[in-house]
């Protein structure tokens, strides 16, 4: 009887519990839709005078609001947590929309983040008050921009242009607040990570992994 119940530790366990974690694994390569097909951006340019679209592009999308300088411990914060770790990847942006009048506190925080960071994969983009809110509205989130025409919180955007979050009966998260490093740490960093899953899966399906993701 000893000698079953040890055959079954060593060797039946083990395989009850692969497939326990596997199963587990495969509920979560997809990562729910927000908000289908939002709008690329318009002839907006970026501190160089480029035009950055949303197209193929995984993104991580944000709106800084007026007071940049204020909240600038919010871009370090996202900075440290997620951009460090995965801005060698080819198809990751981070985008940051910023009212027209901000360019000179925006490139302060470009300086600051540069000081110790490749900064090649962050953009600050500029637009009219109007235009801000107009393409904040077509995202129909639940949260809303402030009076200055920001918010601490940041957005996941894949190659389609689909908005993605949790969405479910029990738990709702269409952001993540950059204000809180323990909230990237732990929800952000798992959602992103589900993102590259997704990729990585379709480009060895279709045998065509690369380096960039």
């Amino acid at each position: 009887m000893k000698k079953n119940i040890v055959l079954f530790v060593l060797f039946v366990l083990p395989i009850v519990a692969y497939l326990f974690f596997a199963s587990g694994v495969n509920s979560f390569t997809k990562l729910p839709t927000i908000t289908p097909k939002i709008a690329d951006f318009g002839n907006w340019k970026s501190l160089k005078g480029e035009k950055v679209t949303l197209n193929n592009k995984i993104t991580i999308l944000g709106f800084s609001g007026s007071e940049i300088l204020k909240n600038r411990g919010n871009f370090f914060n996202l900075n440290e947590k997620i951009y460090q770790r995965y801005n060698g990847f080819k198809d990751l942006q981070f985008v940051v929309v910023c009212p027209l009048g901000t360019e000179k506190d925006a490139e302060k925080i470009v300086e600051s983040l540069g000081a110790f960071t490749d900064v090649s994969g962050w953009h600050f983009i500029f637009a009219s008050a109007d235009e801000i809110k107009a393409y904040y509205d077509q995202l129909h989130l639940k949260g809303k921009l402030d009076s200055n025409l920001g918010t601490s919180n940041v957005y996941i955007v894949d190659k389609e242009r689909n908005l993605r979050g949790r969405k479910d009966k029990d738990e709702y998260k269409e952001g993540y607040n950059t204000f809180h490093p323990s909230e990237l740490s732990n929800e952000m960093l798992d959602d992103f990570k589900i993102i590259l899953y997704e990729y990585r899966a379709a480009l060895k399906k279709n045998h065509n992994a690369t380096k960039e993701l």
